[in-house]
């Protein structure tokens, strides 16, 4: 008997199935699932989509079939369910030719637009199982990562009102870590991100467009100077909108950089350090995706300029030192002294111990020095950031455990600082450089007394501990001399990196923690070989083992899908 028709095959008799009953069967070794409803057959995928369970042991009437592990349903002749939690199933046309059931089990062609498809719908419906086997299944396909994170971007970047976030800015740190970890973490890396944004954007309302100024004839600098006049009076569709002009004027990216910069750091150290850090990543994502994306990403950042905290607010930075005035001081001097070609090395040696002191004017005035003795603007941040990730490596314990958070906004902001000035050279962005400084100094109390560094000691290089240290709360030590070790006695970086990434994308997502480590691992990448590079991972290390271990349980919705994905049976 011929069991193949072009796509059909036949997969049973008629009579196997009684009146409203259900009988599977196996063709190419994937278990079909046959339901008989009074007249009709219908066909589908015996694993529940959902985690596995097998369908025919679940009931079907009226046409919707009703899983019993989680009271998921389906209609049975579609697949789709009527609880999206669940994924559809996958559903296959019948014949019924003589009393026979024949069943058409062809891939649909275009499964990369299906699977396209899917990832919005779990964004939208912030779904985290349906964006994992959306990930997992486009990549399979070839799918290159960079268009996943551009779906990311562009649905972030629209459905949040209040813009740019946590969210879209985990995506970016997980896209700029991609690299650097073992090609199994990587859809695990965009699952995080991408489920990320989706839970950012939950309940929001959507962000709707500012159109550009109808033909405008401002040049460049107009736009600017409007600009950021529009934010110093909190005026978001002003500045939204002078933004896009100079977006659709076709202005060279750097410039459109340098705007947002400017704005950015007009006022001190905006909303925490977050305002700058979000610009500098929302420019890292355009690296990632294209300039062309920058009409729709860039303008979420609007929001966050003009309604922002600003730290000539803040008690703290007015008194008992008026760290404002001085910084004010010191800007008036800026223009005259800085020379962006400037390539003088810093003595680093003599620099970081004043930063990390207590005599604000004296930072400042050494600041001052260096740029005038010749220092790079992009040296003279790095120095700054790695001392602020110094804060982080000598963090005492004894402090209230929120307090790891004061020291990382200091290190991400300067970080952005020295991103942002490695993109473009600018004496307006180089205030930020001032402004990180400004907060070192009033971190100085979370090293009081300071931890330490480790040092070198003897031994073989190894990560193996490493992961059950992660798996007991507050082995911040032990982590971070581990970690120092392993550099000191000639580990290689590219395996370190790895692991560090690996254990981050086990535990439940952390905003800061995955912020932590992608500023790390970008400074210790451009930071010379020297023996202070390892403190930058000591740094993102120690701050990971303080808010490890987590539930994990983002982690094990991502196993269960790559589990369906390779077809295991997940129920056993």
């Amino acid at each position: 008997m011929e069991t193949c028709d072009r796509t059909f095959s036949y997969v049973a008799d008629l009579a196997d199935l009684s009146e409203s009953g259900c009988h599977v069967v196996y063709v190419d070794g994937k278990a079909i699932a046959l339901f008989r409803q009074t007249d009709q057959i219908f066909a589908i995928d015996n694993r529940c989509p959902h985690m596995g369970f097998p369908l025919h042991k679940g009931t079907a009437q009226d046409g919707i079939l009703i899983c019993h592990w989680h009271h998921a349903r389906f209609d049975l002749a579609s697949g789709g369910t009527f609880d999206l939690w669940a994924d559809d199933v996958q559903s296959f046309p019948v014949e019924i030719r003589e009393g026979q059931i024949w069943v058409d089990l062809s891939t649909p062609q275009d499964r990369k637009a299906y699977y396209r498809q899917r990832l919005t719908d779990g964004l939208e419906q912030s779904i985290s199982l349906v964006i994992a086997k959306s990930v997992l299944a486009l990549l399979a396909l070839g799918v290159d990562p960079s268009e996943l994170i551009e779906i990311g971007l562009a649905f972030g970047s629209r459905y949040r009102r209040a813009g740019w976030g946590a969210g879209l800015t985990i995506l970016t740190c997980m896209a700029n870590l991609l690299p650097h970890l073992d090609q199994d973490d990587r859809p695990l890396a965009l699952y995080h991100g991408l489920s990320a944004v989706a839970r950012d954007c939950a309940g929001s309302p959507p962000r709707f467009d500012i159109q550009p100024l109808p033909r405008s004839t401002a040049d460049l600098d107009t736009l600017k100077g409007w600009f950021r006049e529009f934010v110093e009076v909190r005026d978001q569709q002003g500045a939204e909108r002078c933004l896009v002009s100079a977006i659709r004027s076709d202005a060279p990216p750097a410039q459109v950089a340098e705007m947002l910069f400017a704005a950015a750091t007009d006022h001190r150290f905006l909303d925490g350090g977050h305002t700058l850090d979000f610009t500098n990543k929302a420019l890292e994502a355009l690296d990632v995706v294209g300039w062309p994306q920058a009409e729709t990403i860039l303008p979420s950042l609007v929001r966050g300029y003009t309604d922002a905290e600003r730290m000539e607010e803040s008690s703290a930075w007015r008194s008992p030192v008026d760290l404002v005035a001085l910084l004010e001081q010191a800007f008036a001097t800026l223009p005259h002294i800085y020379q962006a070609s400037q390539k003088t090395p810093v003595d680093q040696g003599a620099l970081i111990p004043i930063l990390l002191g207590d005599d604000p004017a004296l930072i400042i005035d050494e600041l001052l020095r260096a740029i005038q003795n010749g220092c790079s603007d992009v040296e003279l941040a790095q120095v700054v950031t790695y001392a602020a990730a110094r804060r982080v490596a000598q963090f005492s314990i004894n402090n209230d455990f929120r307090d790891w958070d004061i020291a990382h906004h200091t290190f991400t902001f300067a970080n952005a600082v020295c991103q942002g000035l490695r993109r473009v050279p600018s004496v307006t962005l180089l205030r930020g450089v001032f402004d990180a400084a400004m907060r070192i100094y009033l971190n100085r109390f979370l090293n009081i007394p300071p931890v330490p560094l480790p040092r070198p000691e003897s031994q073989a290089p190894s990560l193996a501990g490493l992961p059950d240290l992660l798996d007991r709360q507050q082995q911040v030590k032990a982590v971070g001399e581990v970690v120092a070790q392993f550099q000191f006695n000639g580990g290689e970086a590219p395996h370190l990196l790895a692991e560090l990434g690996k254990l981050l994308l086990r535990e439940d997502r952390n905003f800061h923690t995955i912020q932590e480590i992608e500023a790390a691992v970008r400074q210790y990448e451009q930071w010379s070989d020297s023996p202070t590079r390892p403190y930058w991972l000591v740094a993102a290390s120690r701050y990971l083992a303080a808010h490890a271990p987590t539930a994990r349980a983002q982690g094990q919705t991502y196993r269960i899908a790559h589990r369906l994905q390779q077809g295991d049976q997940v129920f056993e």
